[in-house]
């Protein structure tokens, strides 16, 4: 490994695309790359045309030395290149209606005539056969755009139900779409016969088609009327028609227009607590239970799972610095999602040659891995059934409750033992001995779980979700572009209102008293607006990285060599901060928690683990290959 880091680039220019040749297709797009070595390695600098490849950010030295090969995998640098080309495209015209009628209360934008007409003209054609199959409008933007239709009508305040100009063109158009539309779309458009000016027995009378979208309707019932469900209600539907089998919907017994009419409807009454609970917990055990770490602490990452569309994003770096120091780092997310389609921690992992295929308990090995300490799971390996929505999500717009509770998971857990041995002595009148399970040298297990947010309100549902996982401890920042990266630079005057940008929620657990709370536990709760200048940090703008894959890379693996400047920054304030906040051992002052991480990055120790983790990741996919 000393001769690997001894061949690695002192810093890395800015990578450009060369495509002269129009005709070809983007995979066939070359890169010319330049990396600046040490003087004593000058001839080893280099300037080569290759395919879009992890050579374009790691040198031939380092790539050699890995044991990487082009063929591992398929590189494209910005971020909607790894939508799949599967999934059908949903109609423009609709899914920028349902941008604004598929949101929330107070958030509805209502359509004005003009465009009303041109959307329902839009659905009538569609249904009608009569627009080409890339145009159509599909089940599933049929499903939520008239369960958001309806869901304004039923319970919505007036300034956000149906415009005139709606009306007018739902009066105009709904005779000939009731004769048009399938029986369950008409059903989510007037399920009660009471909304159209024209009645129709169809929505009254609509029960479904099988046994799992009947039950689904029932649910559908009080969804659209503006209702809540129980816990054990949103589980039972959400288990029984998932996953979700695009190219065979009829093996799923689901129609997708119900199943994104019951996404999106639940989303737009502002889910409850319990609801929120039913779609974090229901496939906790889809893969069995899972594995436990053998580490002294885990941190869970909860970005976004649609990913930065402008700004640095940060995370993957943040881990492999803080994993230098014994706080081991658990990231997890999806190749590409909706709405945004942002770069995402899986398309640099990709990129730089890291398996991205690892399941729990191959991610398990790496955390414990004393040359590694991080990993990252797809949810297609850890949560089948939810990945299979992704096309579907793409098709409602608006984020669903997923987007939430999928920040909030926990694909291995570190174990508790000595802590509930030591609550055992705690009530049965032994807090001499429980002191001394409470001591840092006999009390491993830490855990907790740290998550991005944007929406103001959606705070205090995550930290209840981090608590009901039963973590140490728990976080929710308010990032740029609502993931979890803190800024640097100076809060705008003319900042949007609503929480700002670098806000900090959490709690901790004080583990001397642990009988206060129903649970069990007594917890410490906070909140601040992170000053980075407070901290000595200079004012600066976020890197832009517009959809960038390799620009993101190119960011972090110069910070990481040493590379000050914005990016450098970022890491370090956001390692730092959250070792602090957080309360990891020997993070107590601030000051310290910092100079821990520059020490991490400046040292070489965090570079050497993000290239231990791609190497020792595409050792588990060999041995598993054998």
């Amino acid at each position: 490994m000393e001769a690997l880091h001894n061949h690695l680039p002192t810093s890395i220019s800015s990578l450009s695309s060369i495509c002269s040749d129009k005709s070809r297709n983007l995979t066939r797009c070359f890169v010319q790359t330049t990396f600046n070595v040490p003087a004593a390695h000058r001839d080893l600098r280099i300037g080569v045309r290759k395919r879009l490849d992890v050579r374009a950010v790691l040198d031939s030295a380092t790539i050699d030395q890995l044991g990487l090969s082009e063929s591992d995998i398929r590189n494209p640098t910005v971020s909607s290149s790894y939508r799949s080309s599967k999934f059908p495209k949903p109609n423009q015209t609709v899914l920028e209606a349902q941008a604004r009628v598929c949101t929330g209360p107070t958030q509805t934008r209502p359509l004005g005539e003009q465009q009303a007409f041109k959307v329902l003209s839009t659905i009538l054609k569609s249904a009608k056969g009569e627009l080409k199959d890339e145009e159509k409008v599909s089940k599933a933007q049929l499903g939520a755009f008239f369960a958001g239709m309806t869901i304004r009508a039923n319970v919505f305040p007036e300034a956000t139900q149906w415009s005139e100009g709606e009306r007018h063109a739902m009066n105009t158009f709904w005779p000939l779409l009731v004769r048009a539309l399938p029986p369950d779309v008409i059903f989510l458009a007037d399920p009660e016969g009471s909304i159209m000016g024209v009645g129709s027995s169809i929505g009254p009378q609509f029960v479904g088609n099988s046994s799992s979208e009947m039950r689904l309707v029932g649910a559908l019932r009080e969804v659209l009327a503006g209702g809540h469900l129980g816990y054990e209600e949103v589980q039972g539907v959400l288990r029984e028609v998932l996953p979700l089998r695009m190219e065979d919907t009829a093996s799923t017994g689901v129609s997708e227009s119900l199943l994104s009419a019951f996404l999106i409807g639940q989303r737009m009454n502002r889910e409850t607590d319990r609801e929120l609970k039913a779609y974090c917990l229901a496939f906790d055990d889809e893969l069995g239970p899972p594995p436990v770490a053998d580490v002294r602490s885990l941190t869970h990452y909860g970005d976004p799972y649609d990913g930065n569309t402008r700004y640095f994003r940060n995370t993957l770096f943040v881990a492999a610095v803080r994993s230098c120091y014994g706080e081991s780092c658990l990231l997890h997310g999806v190749d590409w999602m909706p709405p945004k389609g942002g770069v995402t921690e899986e398309q640099m992992l990709k990129f730089i040659g890291a398996n991205t295929s690892l399941s729990p308990l191959q991610a398990k090995q790496l955390i414990e891995d004393e040359e590694v300490g991080f990993a990252y799971i797809s949810q297609r390996e850890a949560q089948p059934s939810l990945y299979s929505l992704i096309s579907l999500r793409e098709h409602i717009k608006k984020r669903p409750p997923l987007a939430t509770t999928e920040k909030v998971q926990q694909f291995v857990k570190v174990s508790h033992l000595i802590v509930e041995i030591g609550k055992m002595f705690y009530h049965h009148g032994r807090p001499e001995i429980n002191a001394a399970f409470m001591r840092e040298e006999v009390c491993p297990g830490k855990e907790a779980i740290v998550a991005g947010f944007y929406h103001e309100g959606y705070e205090e549902p995550l930290l209840m979700l981090m608590k009901r996982r039963g973590v140490h401890s728990g976080l929710v920042v308010k990032g740029e572009e609502g993931a979890l990266s803190m800024s640097t630079r100076l809060r705008s005057i003319n900042a949007s209102k609503g929480l700002p940008v670098n806000y900090c929620s959490g709690f901790r657990s004080l583990s001397m008293d642990l009988a206060s709370e129903v649970d069990g536990v007594s917890r410490q709760s906070f909140s601040l607006e992170v000053n980075a200048k407070d901290y000595g940090f200079e004012p600066t703008e976020t890197p832009r990285t517009d959809r960038s894959v390799v620009k993101n890379i190119e960011l972090g693996l110069a910070a990481l060599h040493g590379q000050k400047g914005p990016a450098y920054d970022r890491i370090v304030l956001n390692a730092g901060i959250v070792d602090h906040l957080l309360r990891c051992d020997g993070a107590e002052e601030v000051s310290i928690a910092l100079d821990r991480a520059r020490e991490a990055i400046d040292s070489g120790k965090a570079l050497k683990r993000l290239l231990n983790y791609i190497k020792s990741s595409q050792k588990v996919k060999q041995n598993r290959s054998r």
